[in-house]
């Protein structure tokens, strides 16, 4: 099983896999949307189809209060439609899945600036960096749900 990991955005919407062991996170990829996110779903289920997805980490841009604004509302209502297509789909046996994933929201504030200062380290120029920058943002948004799946799996000291 592996995990996908998914940056919206206006121009492409950036795609992630895990390794079979959900250890670590690799970019796949962008699909370009031209300001509708909600043309990519039918693509992103080919993937989640021919991958075997078993979870799909979408990234939620939380404003910096920690508030949704109309960014994160639209990622909620992608995920909410990626949901149904895949449940209609599988019901209907246009796809063949083992399981429907799971599809969470992962808060992704300050991903992209992130991704864009990996970009640079790695001495990217910077008129380079737009064709990457979503596809390493969802490698950022998938590598954090995997580390939290990690921390919550490794018993503490305290617990002995």
């Amino acid at each position: 099983m592996v995990w996908l990991g998914v940056d919206l955005g206006e121009a492409r919407v950036g795609l992630a896999l895990s390794d079979p062991e959900l250890t670590f996170a690799h970019p796949i990829g962008n699909i370009k949307v031209h300001g509708n996110a909600m043309d990519a779903i039918e693509d992103v289920i080919d993937i989640i189809e021919r991958e075997q997805v078993g979870r799909v980490i979408v990234g939620v841009p939380l404003l910096l209060s920690g508030k949704q604004g109309e960014s994160a509302r639209k990622a909620q209502g992608w995920t909410r439609e990626l949901m149904s297509r895949l449940l209609e789909y599988r019901n209907t046996g246009q796809i063949q899945l083992n399981d429907v994933p799971i599809v969470e929201l992962q808060d992704e504030r300050l991903t992209t600036v992130t991704a864009h200062r990996q970009l640079s380290d790695t001495q990217i120029s910077t008129r380079d960096h737009r064709p990457m920058v979503d596809q390493q943002s969802a490698v950022l948004i998938l590598q954090s749900a995997l580390d939290a799946r990690h921390a919550d799996a490794i018993p503490s000291n305290e617990a002995a």
